[in-house]
Formats: structure tokens, C-alpha cells, sequence
């Protein structure tokens, strides 16, 4: 590998930082990518796509329990859990070797190794020291750099993960064997993702979260429809909840828990800690430059750039939201700005969330209360999938469709879905937000027959008195 000096250098092969790499030699820029571990990053490698693998077994299983209604029946069913986990791995392993092929198709090259800022070059360009192990260190010049070195599980003194009794995401995506009892200490995506998981796969789950309500990123009416669904598949849930001093014995952890004013004390095989991240900001060679930090995240103006010249940050190093898909949207935006392109800047609140628990919650926009915080006089829309016949067809009735417009304009502030499938139908929402859309379009348009997805529109005409199905 002979290049040394580029238009670009990435640090970091996570959804960010490999899509970059891919737009600007789409753009006829020179690239090169630093990655010291798996291309693809946590997101391929131990985030969304192996939990998605996890997922889809577990619902297999949960199906497997409930024939019945359908007029199946299934005696002594079974796994086989080291297949289960196995294929979740192999799964990532395709698409992280997908990501290299991509890469070497785009003739860009890798260098295995931590990236690390080392000075400027003659002529202005940015230094980077490339260093792994005890190999022989390499120096790379780029003009401009792409920092997108992604973020880690947040550990709290206390609750660190040891690898065996208390897990992060990493842990509980590989376990040895599957735990009877685990305590699941937070309620965000990954904490509800890996409830669902063990619940629908048989383990007796609680689910503990310090926040007055679970989900508290989600609509209001989202999160109490999750804890009921969640509560009667038998998850346990405890919310304004504090946890004590663990304490550990070869193969069980004891957990205190003040909730509500009462405590508890939870005997486990296994606690997960999803409390949180926080970004990979050491060892960058940030110390001396005008790079700037705030909690972990580096400090970006709304085209990716850091304080110092040439050097940009993307993803979830640099901030809230931590998701793939932002990354891999400022990815190309950072490198289309670089290149002289015009670029818009992204607008969270055009951003889609998704969780895959059963059910699925996904969203996008203004929830009701923040709507209303942010001085706009409402009109909500509900519909319930109990009255959607593609949903009574499947045998999936679970949940809701929620619209949150503005009564002055009409123009569609947020939406706000739980059920089946959601996670694939949010995305019309989002057109809808980016396109600026009103109640009166989106009434106009016409949605196929049956899916699940007439209950999108109905919806939108129930946020104006006009649902014809409820």
C-alpha cells in the first residue's frame, strides 16, 4: 500500500465513516480509511444488524408458542441457542465483509491501525500517525480529515461490565448460555431491544429505568402502550428507579432497587447495563488543537467541521442522535461540502428513530408535548391496528398510529407508531416531514390495500375528524 497522501483520510470504518469514504471517491476525491478493529463498525458488527438477527430468532420462537390461533399446533419446540447466536454473528460477518469489497471496488485503501492527529504537514496539510500493536507506526497527510471513530457502552461505577455476570450490548450478543433471570438496567432502544430478546426466548426479565416512564425519548402515549405490551408478555418493570450495590457470587448478581419509594432486591444470572455512550475521543491527538469536546462528543457546527481547520467530526462521536443513519447522512454531506457541493444542513427532527422490540415503536419529529413546548397549537390523529385489516389478517393488533399536525398550517410536525412493521412504514412519514407535507396531501394520498399501512392515512384524516375506518 503506497499512498500516504490523500484528499481525505477517515478515521474510523463505522457507518460513517466507510459511506464517507465511498461518496468522496464517487467524487473523484483521493481516500484512504483508517480502521483498526471490523469495517462496518459497532453498527454491522455489534449493534443494529446482529440484534436484528437476535431479534428475528426470537420472534421465530414467540410465533413457534403461539400457533394456535392460527390453526397450527407444535409440540416439544426447541433451540438451539449457540446456532442462534451463531447466526447473528455470521450475519454481521457478511456485511462487514460486504463493506471491504465495497471499498476495494471504490479503490480505496485501508490501513489497519488507530488514527491519531500528529501536526501539520509542509504545505498545510493535516498529519496523521497511523499505530496498532507493536507494528511499525505510519505517518499519512490528507488535506482534510473525517473523524468517525463512533462511541462505546457508557459504564457507570458500579455497574461495570466484568465480561461474565454484568453485560454491555457486546456480552449479551455472544453469551456462553442462555440466562433464566437477567435484569435489564435501562430502557432506551438497547435495553428494551435486548428485554424483548431474552423475554420472547424464554428468560424471566425485569426491566429497570430511572426515568419516571420507559422509552422517555417517545411520545408519551407510545411509551405506556410499550409498558403494557411489555408487562403482559410478563416483563417486569420498575420505573423512577435507583440501583444499589451489586453484589456477586460465581453465578448469580443481587440487585437492589429503590423504585417508587420501595426496594426490592432482584437474585440474577445476568444484569445488562444500557445506560448510555459515550464517544471515542481518546487518542486522537485532539490535546493542543482547537478540537473541542462537551461530554464526550466533539463539538461540530452544522456542516461536521471542529474548531480546528481541515478536521471534521461525524456520527456518534459527535453528538446526539446516535444512530447509523445520521451518521451515514452526514457522511455525505460532510464529504459533498468538502468537494464544493451545496449541501443542506441536517434537521434532527427529520430523522427517524426506530426500536425493535415487540412491538416495534418508530417515530419521527415533534411528540405531542414537544409540539406544544414549542408553541405550536396542535391537531393529533390515532388509529388502532384492532381496526386495520391487513393487522387483523396477521394476527397483529397490537398498537397504534399517532399524527401530531400543526393547526395553523396543517403541516405534519410529528408521527408516532407502535405495532408490526412500523419500523418499515415510518419512512412515508419522513418523506412527509422532509417534504413539508400537509394534513391535505397526505388525505389526498392514496395508500394501497390492505396493509397495515391504510392506517398511516387513517391517521391523518382522524387528526381532522374524517377517519372512516374508527
Amino acid at each position: 500500500m503506497s499512498q500516504t497522501d490523500f484528499d481525505i483520510l477517515v478515521i474510523g470504518g463505522g457507518p460513517g465513516g466507510y459511506v464517507a469514504a465511498l461518496r468522496a471517491s464517487q467524487l473523484g476525491l483521493s481516500v484512504g480509511v483508517v480502521e483498526a478493529q471490523h469495517l462496518g463498525g459497532i453498527c454491522l458488527n455489534w449493534g443494529c444488524i446482529p440484534t436484528k438477527a437476535l431479534l428475528r430468532a426470537s420472534e421465530i420462537n414467540h410465533l413457534l408458542h403461539d400457533l394456535e390461533p392460527y390453526g397450527f399446533k407444535a409440540d416439544n419446540v426447541s433451540y438451539d441457542f449457540g446456532k442462534v447466536v451463531a447466526r447473528s454473528r455470521a450475519v454481521s460477518k457478511q456485511l462487514s465483509s460486504g463493506v471491504a469489497h465495497l471499498l476495494k471496488k471504490a479503490k480505496v485503501p485501508v490501513f489497519d491501525g488507530y488514527g491519531k492527529l500528529d501536526g501539520v504537514a509542509a504545505g498545510g496539510k493535516r498529519k496523521i500517525l497511523v499505530s496498532k500493536d507493536k507494528k511499525e507506526a505510519i505517518t499519512l497527510t490528507a488535506k482534510h480529515v473525517i473523524l468517525a471513530t463512533g462511541a462505546r457502552a457508557r459504564a457507570i461505577p458500579g455497574l461495570e461490565p466484568d465480561g461474565k455476570l454484568v453485560w454491555s450490548y457486546r456480552e449479551a450478543l455472544v453469551p456462553d448460555a442462555m440466562p433464566n433471570k437477567l435484569l435489564v438496567i435501562g430502557s432506551g432502544a438497547i435495553g428494551t431491544e435486548f428485554a424483548s430478546f431474552y423475554r420472547n426466548m424464554g428468560a424471566d426479565v425485569t426491566l429497570v429505568e430511572v426515568a419516571p416512564r420507559i422509552l422517555p425519548v417517545e411520545d408519551e402515549e407510545i411509551s405506556a402502550a410499550a409498558q403494557k405490551a411489555f408487562e403482559k408478555q410478563g416483563i417486569k418493570i420498575l420505573t423512577n428507579a435507583k440501583i444499589g450495590e451489586l453484589k456477586k457470587t460465581e453465578t448469580s448478581v443481587s440487585v437492589p432497587v429503590d423504585a417508587n419509594g420501595k426496594t426490592q432486591t432482584f437474585t440474577v444470572d445476568r444484569v445488562i447495563s444500557a445506560v448510555g455512550i459515550v464517544g471515542n475521543v481518546e487518542n486522537l491527538g485532539l490535546e493542543g488543537t482547537k478540537i473541542k469536546v462537551d461530554r464526550t462528543h466533539v463539538v461540530t457546527d452544522a456542516l461536521c467541521r471542529t474548531g480546528e481547520p481541515g478536521v471534521y467530526a461525524i456520527g456518534d462521536l459527535a453528538g446526539a442522535p446516535w444512530l447509523a443513519h445520521k451518521a451515514s447522512h452526514e457522511a455525505v454531506m460532510c464529504v459533498e461540502a468538502i468537494a464544493g457541493k451545496t449541501v443542506h444542513p441536517i434537521d434532527i427532527t427529520k430523522i427517524p428513530g426506530c426500536t425493535y422490540c415487540r412491538p416495534q415503536i418508530a417515530s419521527v419529529g415533534y411528540t405531542e408535548a414537544k409540539a406544544k413546548e414549542a408553541g405550536y397549537t396542535v391537531r393529533v390523529g390515532k388509529f388502532p391496528l384492532i381496526a386495520n385489516g391487513k393487522a387483523l389478517a396477521m394476527g397483529e393488533t397490537e398498537g397504534f398510529i399517532k399524527t401530531v399536525f400543526d393547526e395553523k398550517t396543517g403541516e405534519l410536525l410529528g408521527a408516532h407508531m407502535i405495532g408490526a412493521e412500523v419500523t418499515e412504514m415510518i419512512q412515508g412519514y419522513v418523506i412527509a416531514r422532509s417534504g413539508e407535507l400537509t394534513e391535505a396531501e397526505l388525505a389526498e394520498t392514496i395508500f394501497p390495500h390492505p396493509t397495515i399501512s391504510e392506517s398511516m392515512h387513517e391517521a391523518v384524516l382522524a387528526a381532522y375528524g374524517g377517519a372512516l375506518h374508527f
